[in-house]
């Protein structure tokens, strides 16, 4: 006798495909729905802060950044409502003549300071040592440590020095508002803002001790001095690619706080130029921003399932498909009229923005394990 057909097999695969597809569905909205509330509790810092009457130090490390150091330290020059200000820039070993443009630019003002970086001991990643050094020169109360790639309003330290004491928080990070120019970072960069505004409880998160809760922008962050040192600084972190969030989590481990804040108004920042710069960005950082492989494969599989499955079943007719992967869309064009970036049509590419993400996760753990990864020259 012959085997009987398997006629209950593509059933039980068309139910498990639609039940796939509400829960993608059902996720995206529940998501987008904690998208709209994050907006409402996400703090912004003020436009007209009043003067800052304790000293401020900010920490600007830079590495072969000759190219784009000037708008960076011209804005840092022009800040206004901070009489005590002084700005230490630690050249980090630099191959190009990015120390010539900090002099020229800095024309012997008196607030700016270059020092010389040295190179990186055993145990230590390049920028958690530039910060150690520099946060080792300050004097300032308030660190509020940059990158050269930020341009900051004329208000924005002094914005950020009042949000960070009015919220009575210890580390504060105003997201700066992301330039992207060419196609392939208008399809990534807008995941940043978008991942912890709608994964994030910002309230709770601002209260918590816990790791997990912890995120923090390098970019542009501040953070009280006493505490900073309390929690080790830098020296805390010295193998962290990731130096910013796990800066917050050696502060939650002595009892400290910190967050997120809108940095739309007060900073910009262009983090890439084009593919294979933003390709070489995430390669260093994605394998270590999800603890582990499985943790990684666990949250690009759920994100899947949230933005990517939906539209898929979308494009063969699937009514709460389409629901599904406007719920994404919606929750995507939100956070980028928030923050400033473009909302139409980047929105609607948003199941591809997963799906290149998705890619960018396995690129970076390949080349992670086949010893691959460096950054600026080093190896990571």
């Amino acid at each position: 006798m012959g085997r009987p057909p398997l006629t209950g097999r593509p059933g039980l695969a068309r139910r498990a495909g639609r039940v796939a597809v509400a829960v993608g569905a059902v996720g995206a909205a529940t998501a987008t729905v904690h998208t709209a509330y994050n907006l409402t509790r996400l703090r912004v810092p003020p436009t007209r802060p009043d003067p800052v009457m304790e000293r401020v130090s900010v920490l600007l490390p830079v590495r072969d950044e000759a190219h784009r150091v000037e708008p960076c330290l011209r804005s840092l020059l022009a800040q206004r409502d901070v009489d005590d200000l002084e700005i230490l820039v630690l050249d980090d070993c630099s191959t190009d003549a990015t120390a010539d443009v900090v002099r020229r630019v800095a024309g012997g003002d008196a607030r700016v300071q270059l020092l010389n970086g040295k190179p990186p001991p055993a145990g230590w990643l390049g920028k958690p040592y530039a910060c150690h050094q520099l946060s080792e020169r300050a004097t300032g109360s308030v660190l509020v440590f940059i990158d050269a790639d930020v341009v900051l309003a004329r208000n924005a330290v002094a914005a950020t020095v009042a949000l960070l004491r009015a919220s009575r928080l210890d580390l504060i990070s105003p997201y700066p508002r992301q330039l992207c120019d060419t196609p392939s970072e208008r399809l990534i960069q807008p995941l940043l803002q978008w991942s912890w505004l709608t994964t994030l409880p910002l309230g709770v998160a601002e209260r918590s001790s816990r790791a997990a809760l912890a995120a923090a922008n390098g970019q542009l962050l501040a953070v009280d001095a006493d505490v900073y040192r309390r929690a080790g600084g830098h020296e805390a972190v010295r193998s962290e690619v990731l130096d910013d969030i796990a800066l917050l989590r050696a502060i939650l481990r002595i009892g400290g706080h910190g967050g997120m804040a809108d940095g739309t108004s007060i900073a910009t920042c262009r983090m890439y130029d084009g593919w294979d710069d933003l390709r070489a960005g995430y390669d260093k950082s994605l394998w270590s921003a999800f603890g582990s492989r499985a943790g990684a494969a666990g949250v690009v599989a759920a994100l899947s399932v949230l933005y990517v499955v939906p539209a898929a079943a979308a494009l063969r007719g699937s009514k709460v498909g389409f629901l599904g992967y406007t719920a994404g869309v919606a929750g995507r064009a939100m956070v980028a009229r928030r923050v400033g970036g473009r909302t139409w049509p980047d929105s609607l590419a948003h199941p591809a923005s997963i799906g290149c993400f998705g890619w960018l996760v396995a690129d970076s753990w390949g080349k992670r394990r086949r010893d691959e990864l460096t950054w600026k020259g080093r190896r990571v």
